[in-house]
């Protein structure tokens, strides 16, 4: 067996944070290995492809990526252009797995780590054990050894449900035939089908939910019958779209596309409403049951957004220290707490605010803020440098704040479908999935 030293530190994501630490291993010397679930780089970013961020280039590449890139001849975008989801991932986050090359493993699946011969319960030499990754593949199971993990699989696969409790609402597992946990491409013309001349239900108050109710009220205008119930949890107030008081105009501009939904009777909104159950009724459309008793009308489609949360179930047999209403790292929650931060008030944070009772393990970007949605590319830059860093024993490094975040307001979410406003807009910071 080798020693420690000289395994790979495995990444867990090849999406846009994982490939940045990639990036920043090479540059310290240090071999990676990404495992990456889906068949190409950034499968999480491509199922959203149709919508567009709220950060322009220049603040959703990597400096260590770009050194990497620029010998291929790769052209920077636009610093200032607004990149769909579907552009960052072929325009950069592919090339970018690219150059890695064999540093970059697709269709596999990490299904559990631990320490070799160490479950979370054996203290004796545990810290000198390498980490042991079970994997799925194409061509069945099998193992790798790391030195560290980093794990950057984000949250995109774990959606919040209905219900109003965190757990599905009754029926809605039967109902999924019905139920999307997706901003919906109504661009696609199978999609739209689905949608147009139908009734259907947003759950949600959030950028997911303005760009769902904003496209669907354009589908309206052009087939009769196309009509949306907004199911919020909270009340309406005057912040509740944000609007021309937003710091981030582009998200004031959909939140203001949103309220026009309704003012303009493409969609009703339905306040303090908190999804009990589902039901169908004779027809087989489906019904909201709210915990107070109030039923909607029927639908036929539910577009549920009510944010993400991370998987923790592969980790199980690592030590993890973790706050017990984010899911993020005991250190970082009280710094990106929804309830006190906007994006561009978290501290930028590194090494050290992303440790665990476990050494040698992180959690980064979209996974390491748990159920908080005010995630920044460029925090994730800066995390996997600081990680990098420290995992090359450079410590000053590791410690020194290498970033300072444009200060914006409240966030989450992506803009408007190719919307040339919205493109053109000084849209801040936020710059994540839906």
């Amino acid at each position: 067996m080798s020693t420690t030293s000289e395994l790979p530190v495995v990444i867990i994501g090849a999406g846009p944070v994982g490939l940045a630490a990639a990036a920043h291993l090479v540059e310290r010397g240090i071999a990676p290995l990404v495992l990456e679930a889906g068949s190409s780089a950034a499968s999480a970013v491509r199922d959203w492809s149709h919508v567009r961020l709220f950060s322009p280039w220049g603040e959703v590449t990597d400096p260590a990526a770009e050194k990497l890139l620029a010998p291929t001849g790769w052209v920077t975008p636009d610093a200032a252009a607004y990149p769909s989801g579907g552009d960052w991932a072929e325009r950069y986050l592919q090339p970018l797995a690219d150059v890695l090359g064999d540093r970059v493993r697709y269709r596999t699946t990490v299904t559990g780590v631990s320490r070799a011969g160490r479950d979370r319960v054996v203290d004796a030499d545990r810290e000198s054990q390498p980490f042991v990754l079970h994997l799925t593949t194409p061509d069945g199971e099998e193992r790798v050894l790391a030195r560290a993990v980093v794990d950057a699989s984000g949250t995109w696969l774990t959606p919040g449900p209905a219900g109003a409790g965190g757990l599905p609402a009754l029926g809605e597992k039967a109902a999924a035939d019905r139920i999307s946990y997706r901003v919906p491409d109504l661009h696609d013309p199978a999609v739209r089908a689905r949608y147009a001349g139908g009734r259907t239900a947003v759950i949600g108050s959030g950028a997911s939910a303005f760009t769902a109710l904003a496209a669907l009220a354009d589908v309206a205008k052009d087939e009769p019958g196309t009509h949306s119930t907004w199911i919020l949890r909270r009340g309406i107030s005057g912040s509740t779209f944000g609007g021309a008081a937003d710091q981030l105009p582009a998200r004031g501009a959909l939140g203001l596309a949103a309220k026009a939904a309704v003012d303009d009777g493409y969609a009703d909104a339905v306040t303090g409403f908190r999804t009990e159950a589902v039901e169908r009724d004779g027809a087989g459309r489906l019904v909201l049951v709210g915990e107070d008793g109030r039923r909607t009308d029927p639908v036929d489609e539910v577009i549920v957004l009510t944010g993400f949360r991370p998987d923790l179930s592969f980790l199980s047999e690592i030590r993890l220290g973790l706050d017990e209403r984010l899911q993020a790292p005991t250190a970082l929650a009280p710094l990106i707490d929804p309830n006190q931060h906007s994006c561009g008030t978290v501290y930028p944070h590194g090494h050290r605010e992303l440790s665990h009772p476990e050494p040698g393990i992180h959690l980064v970007g979209m996974k390491s803020y748990g159920r908080a949605p005010t995630f920044l590319a460029m925090t994730g830059y800066e995390q996997v440098r600081s990680v990098a860093a420290a995992l090359a024993g450079d410590t000053e490094s590791a410690d020194r704040v290498e970033l300072t975040l444009p200060e914006t307001g409240v966030c989450g979410g992506a803009g408007l479908f190719d919307d040339p406003a919205a493109e053109q807009a000084d849209a801040g910071g936020c710059c994540d999935a839906p």
